[in-house]
C-alpha cells in the first residue's frame, strides 16, 4: 500500500488512520455502553432487586449516560487538539516561535518548549474539567467543591508540577544530549528513581497541600483495623482520615507510600457510608492487593513497558520520517545552529503519538487489573467477612451511582474492576464454598 510513498508520508497516513480508528473505537464502545445501560434502565437486575432501589438504579444509569456523552465530546476535542499539535503544525509553530524568542540555546529552548506545551495543554483541559465538576458532578449531587477551592487546586497543581517537573525535565534533556547512544537507559533509571522517591514524599509533603489528613479518632474502628493488619502480617505508619467530602461525595480508601512511609487513608465520606464491619472488609480487600504483591507486579510491568518505550524512542529519534511524518522539523534551522537536534520535540511527539496506539493494548491491562481485584476479594473473604464486603460494595455502587448493567465489550476494554454482577457473584460463590467446607468439617 505504501510502496510508492516516502517514509514520512507513509508515517503521516498511518498516524492519521490510527487517530481516526482510535476515535471511532472510543465512540463505538461508548455508544454500546449507553445502549446497554438505557435498555436496562427500567428494572433493577434480579441479583440486586432487594438491595438497590429502582430510583437509585435509574440515577446510576443517567449518571453513566451523562459521563459517556461528555466523554464522546471530550474525545472528539482531544483528537482535534492532537492533530492540531502534530499534522496541522502546532508543535512545529510553537518550537519556531520559541527559537525566535530564545535562540538556539541547547537546554533552555527545549526546556521552554516542554514547559509551554504542558502549560497550553493544561489550559485547554480547564473547560472540560470545569464542566465535569460543576455541571455533571453537580447535577448528580457529587460535587462539593467551590469555585475558589477548584481554582486553588489548579494553581497548586501547576506550582507543584513546575517545581518537580522542570528540574526533572532539564536533567532528562541533559541526559539525552550527553549520555550517548544509551541515553534512554539512563533516562529510564532516572524515571524509576523519581517514581520511587515520589512514593515516599507524596504522602507526607504533597498530598497535605491539597487535603487535610487527621489520625483516625474512632478507637473501636482503630482497634478493629489494627487487629486485621496484625492478622495479615501488615504494618503501616498510621491510619488517617482525609477530608474528601470537601470536593466530592464519592468515597474511597487506599494505601499510599511504601516501607516506613506506608499509610492507610480513609475518605471521610467512606467512613460515613459504611459500618465498622464493612470498613474492615474494604480494608481487607486493599490489604489483599499488598499481600498478593499486586502493587509490586504493576510497578514491574509499568517499568518494563517504560523501558521498552524509551528504547523505541531512542530508535525513532534517529529516523527523519518520525519527525516529518508527524508535522515537525527535526533539527534547528541552519541560521540558528545547523543540525543540532531538539530532543524536546522527540519527547513531545512520542508522548502525543504513543497513547493513540496504546488504546489497543488497554484490554490486556484491564483484564490483569480485574484479575487482581478478584484475588484481593478472595483475600478479604478469607481474612474478614465476605458478606460485609458484599454489603459494602452494594452501598458503594449505590452511593457512587455505578451502573449495574454495563456492556460486556465496554467492560473488557475499560473496566479496571469487575462489573458489579461478576464481583458480587464471585464473593457469593466464595461464601458458599466456605459454608460447605464448614459443614463437612
Amino acid at each position: 500500500m505504501f510502496a510508492d510513498l516516502t517514509p514520512a508520508l507513509a508515517a503521516t497516513y498511518v498516524f492519521a488512520a490510527a487517530v481516526l480508528l482510535h476515535l471511532a473505537l472510543r465512540f463505538w464502545l461508548a455508544l454500546r455502553q449507553m445502549r446497554a445501560v438505557a435498555l436496562r434502565r427500567g428494572a433493577v437486575p434480579p441479583r440486586f432487586a432487594q438491595k438497590i432501589t429502582l430510583a437509585a438504579h435509574q440515577r446510576a444509569a443517567d449518571y453513566t449516560a451523562a459521563k459517556l456523552r461528555f466523554g464522546v465530546l471530550e474525545g472528539g476535542a482531544a483528537a482535534l487538539i492532537l492533530l492540531g499539535w502534530t499534522l496541522l503544525g502546532g508543535l512545529d509553530a510553537l518550537n519556531a516561535l520559541l527559537l525566535q524568542w530564545l535562540g538556539p540555546r541547547p537546554l533552555l529552548q527545549p526546556l521552554a518548549l516542554l514547559a509551554a506545551f504542558m502549560a497550553i495543554n493544561a489550559l485547554l483541559d480547564v473547560p472540560f474539567d470545569a464542566w465535569q465538576t460543576f455541571v455533571i458532578e453537580q447535577r448528580f449531587g457529587f460535587n462539593k467543591s467551590t469555585l475558589r477551592l477548584w481554582l486553588a487546586d489548579h494553581v497548586k497543581s501547576a506550582l507543584v508540577g513546575a517545581a518537580l517537573g522542570l528540574p526533572l525535565a532539564a536533567l532528562a534533556l541533559w541526559l539525552m544530549a550527553q549520555a550517548g547512544p544509551l541515553w534512554w537507559l539512563w533516562l529510564w533509571a532516572l524515571w524509576l528513581a523519581f517514581s520511587l522517591l515520589m512514593m515516599v514524599i507524596y504522602p507526607t509533603l504533597i498530598a497535605p497541600l491539597f487535603n487535610r489528613f487527621e489520625p483516625l479518632a474512632d478507637e473501636e474502628l482503630k482497634a478493629r483495623i489494627t487487629g486485621l493488619m496484625q492478622r495479615c502480617g501488615f504494618a503501616a505508619s498510621g491510619l488517617f482520615v482525609m477530608d474528601g467530602s470537601r470536593r466530592s461525595a464519592h468515597g474511597n480508601a487506599y494505601f499510599t507510600g511504601f516501607g516506613a512511609a506506608r499509610r492507610v487513608v480513609f475518605f471521610d465520606t467512606l467512613l460515613s457510608q459504611l459500618t465498622p464491619d464493612e470498613v474492615e472488609a474494604v480494608l481487607a480487600h486493599e490489604l489483599g492487593h499488598c499481600k498478593r504483591r499486586h502493587i509490586a507486579k504493576r510497578m514491574v510491568c509499568v517499568a518494563a513497558l517504560s523501558l521498552a518505550a524509551l528504547a523505541l524512542l531512542g530508535w525513532l529519534m534517529q529516523q527523519g520520517w518520525f519527525y516529518a511524518g508527524l508535522g515537525v522539523t527535526p533539527n534547528l534551522p541552519p541560521v540558528l545552529g545547523g543540525s543540532v537536534p531538539n530532543h524536546a520535540l522527540a519527547l513531545l511527539l512520542f508522548m502525543l503519538a504513543a497513547p493513540v496506539f496504546g488504546l489497543f493494548a488497554a484490554p490486556l491491562m484491564a483484564a490483569l487489573s480485574r484479575r487482581h481485584e478478584f484475588e484481593a476479594d478472595a483475600f478479604a473473604a478469607a481474612h474478614s467477612s465476605a458478606a460485609c464486603l458484599v454489603s459494602a460494595l452494594v452501598k458503594l455502587y449505590e452511593d457512587n451511582a455505578s451502573t449495574l448493567t454495563p456492556d460486556a465489550l465496554y467492560v473488557r476494554f475499560y473496566y479496571s474492576h469487575p462489573p458489579a454482577s461478576e464481583r458480587i457473584g464471585h464473593l457469593e460463590r466464595l461464601m458458599e464454598r466456605a459454608a460447605q467446607a464448614a459443614a463437612s468439617a
